[in-house]
């Protein structure tokens, strides 16, 4: 294989940020690589979000990426909350004038883009892994990376990091220039897939004395269901039937209902926490998705965020590439920020409102309780939550 020597944009990371932006940088006609430190098996088996806003399929479409998206995805218009033995649905076109979500794995979203790539897309490097990033000052930053045992360097234009917290992107913004907001919660999620069909038609929050439980969906016959467990927890500790008690007891309404029980194919515990790196870019680097911040899952904003970042950045650079205008790219960080916090709010929000803390007080657990009667009962309450689900305008 000829590695490449330079290219415009050097992309750091095979996931969606990665591969969105080497698509939609490819359809303006500007050259970029991608760089995957794991093989294309793991990146495409790798279990994530499943969640897409509006606006994200909107983007998956026009840049070709829609079609089986568009086939096989589940459209949903409402999400139920439970608490007190109730239930209350929220239907979220009424609520936002017309705003849905789809139901499509980041699994088959990664695999449609990895399809488009290697099919008429710019360099797409499996096993590449990125040693580290030099000259972010410069006019020219340099990717170090290893392929099939060789090291090479990449010289690139800009260098956009899309792999995540622990990346050599977010590495090389020296400590003085960046700074790191965080918050970590006192539980986890154990995460499980199971070979059933759903218990309920659209996703189901639930809060209880127990603690959360969120019941979702992959396809109409495989169920992610989501149960809080305390930090820590070894998934070998909770057998199967274990697992579908807690669900049902979690989920239990003054209503004919139980899961569908069925045998579960995957277990994995899932920490909580919250991050913002600031600024998102420094010098000719620049960090997108997980590299420059983390939600806990509880708003399903993670992926949707990392396609709103990768979106305002190809923007930019097309606007560059134009008309050699660096406008739109001076404001990258700011503009991708906004989101970013409104996003970080939103699901704290969530998180905070459905789960129950280990060191929870009886006045705590009353305040939840009237945080989630006044989304039952108030339009505009119900709204508020409604447009952050369906996720804001990407213009």
């Amino acid at each position: 294989m000829t590695h490449p020597r330079h290219t415009t944009v050097g992309i750091i990371g095979g996931g969606p940020a990665g591969l969105l932006l080497a698509r939609l940088l490819h359809r303006s006609g500007i050259d970029c690589v991608v760089l995957e430190s794991r093989d294309r098996g793991y990146v495409e088996r790798r279990q994530r979000a499943g969640i897409l806003e509006q606006g994200t399929v909107e983007v998956l479409r026009a840049c070709g990426a829609g079609e089986r998206m568009d086939r096989t995805g589940l459209v949903h218009d409402g999400i139920e909350l439970r608490w007190n033995r109730r239930a209350h649905r929220l239907d979220l076109p009424a609520l936002t004038g017309g705003r849905r979500v789809m139901v499509y794995a980041q699994t088959e979203v990664v695999k449609d883009l990895i399809a488009l790539q290697l099919a008429d897309g710019a360099p797409l490097l499996f096993g590449a892994q990125s040693l580290g990033v030099t000259g972010a000052d410069t006019g020219r930053p340099g990717i170090r990376y290893r392929h099939r045992g060789r090291e090479q360097t990449l010289t690139c234009d800009y260098v956009v990091g899309c792999d995540g917290f622990h990346g050599v992107a977010r590495q090389a913004v020296p400590e003085g220039a960046r700074r790191t907001y965080a918050r970590s919660y006192p539980y986890s999620w154990l995460g499980v897939l199971a070979e059933v069909p759903p218990s309920h038609d659209e996703l189901v929050y639930a809060h209880s004395a127990r603690g959360f439980a969120l019941f979702s969906m992959r396809t109409p016959t495989v169920s992610r269901l989501y149960l809080q467990v305390p930090n820590g927890t070894d998934p070998a500790d909770w057998p199967d039937d274990r697992i579908w008690d807690e669900l049902e007891a979690r989920g239990a309404i003054d209503a004919p209902w139980k899961p569908a029980r069925g045998p579960l194919t995957a277990k994995a515990v899932l920490p909580m926490r919250s991050s913002v790196t600031e600024p998102m870019r420094y010098g000719r680097v620049l960090l997108a998705g997980d590299a420059a911040h983390i939600v806990p899952p509880t708003g399903a904003k993670g992926l949707n965020l990392a396609v709103a970042d990768v979106t305002v950045l190809a923007r930019a650079l097309d606007r560059l590439h134009r008309t050699g205008s660096t406008e739109l790219l001076d404001a990258y960080s700011d503009t991708c920020l906004r989101r970013v916090w409104r996003a970080e709010h939103f699901s704290y929000f969530l998180t905070t409102a459905l789960h129950t803390a280990p060191d929870q007080s009886p006045f705590d657990t009353r305040l939840q309780l009237a945080r989630l009667d006044r989304i039952a009962g108030s339009p505009h309450a119900a709204a508020e939550l409604a447009e952050n689900y369906t996720g804001l305008p990407l213009t």
